[in-house]
């Protein structure tokens, strides 16, 4: 078993998970560096499945026993593994490795519109939802419930960064995703490639979510907006229908991930 012990913070080989906790620096340098951060044995083993390949991994020395085949997978395929102290680790990241082990991943290329939603029923857009645990929470939910596939806007929070990933236990490796741009002008690609596309909103127009689950189109695109400002009004222009879930207690809204919850299951396909 080969591996590369680390002691100090400032080791240049560890360059990749420096800053974790610098958000922006992340959302800057990760897509421009073609990686991304997996973390928790479970979640790496997630990416591992789905096809996706490791640029290194860092972890704590009793981790070498639980991911024993993964050290030695990585060192027939010259893939570095680092090991380090808990304090080294904490000072490199700048957060406690309480879940083990981190991967710095090759970010796929993502792929087209069309190829990722060939064959798909039921499908979530989000638009611009810029908080990494809510796009994580929808993510983990459409797994759950049926969602054949999700797109994101442009201005979408990254569904591979660390929190997101995190968040949705790993299952943005498992359900089908790419960004649709440009945005809302993708609804008209939507609609040549069949669906019907909603939007989640309180309008004046909105349906009740049991009347359109009572006769649901064959192929359904969910919209759900940004967390505050909800929907932009060339979003709401440009879909089909708009669609509300019934409120009581005097609440009017849901947060995003819970709204599309609720949704997706009212909708889910036969």
């Amino acid at each position: 078993m080969s591996v590369e012990r680390v002691t100090a913070a400032e080791d240049p080989r560890l360059e990749d998970y420096v800053g974790l906790t610098d958000v922006a620096l992340r959302r800057r340098t990760e897509p421009e560096r073609g990686l991304y951060l997996a973390e928790s044995e479970k979640v790496i083993r997630r990416a591992l499945r789905a096809g996706h390949r490791p640029r290194s991994y860092l972890m704590a020395e009793r981790w070498l026993t639980d991911l024993a085949d993964l050290v030695e997978a990585a060192a027939a395929d010259g893939v570095p593994v680092y090991v380090g102290e808990h304090d080294v680790i904490e000072a490199l990241t700048g957060f406690h490795l309480h879940r083990g082990a981190l991967a710095s991943m090759q970010r796929p290329e993502l792929p087209p519109v069309a190829a990722v939603l060939e064959g798909a029923r039921r499908v979530l857009v989000l638009e611009d939802v810029v908080d990494h645990t809510n796009v994580g929470a929808v993510f983990r939910s459409a797994a759950a419930l049926g969602v054949d596939a999700v797109l994101v806007t442009p201005r979408c929070a990254d569904p591979l960064y660390r929190r997101s990933i995190r968040v949705s236990m790993g299952t943005v490796f498992q359900v089908p995703w790419t960004r649709i741009d440009p945005w809302p002008g993708g609804v008209e690609v939507l609609r040549s490639l069949g669906f019907t596309t909603a939007a989640l909103a309180l309008t004046d127009e909105s349906v009740g979510l049991d009347e359109l689950a009572a006769d649901p189109p064959e192929r359904l695109a969910l919209v759900l907006g940004t967390e505050g400002d909800g929907l932009s009004r060339r979003t709401l222009a440009a879909v089909d229908l708009t669609v509300r879930i019934p409120m009581a207690g005097g609440v009017d809204s849901l947060n995003v991930a819970a709204a599309g919850a609720v949704a997706a299951w009212a909708l889910r396909a036969p």
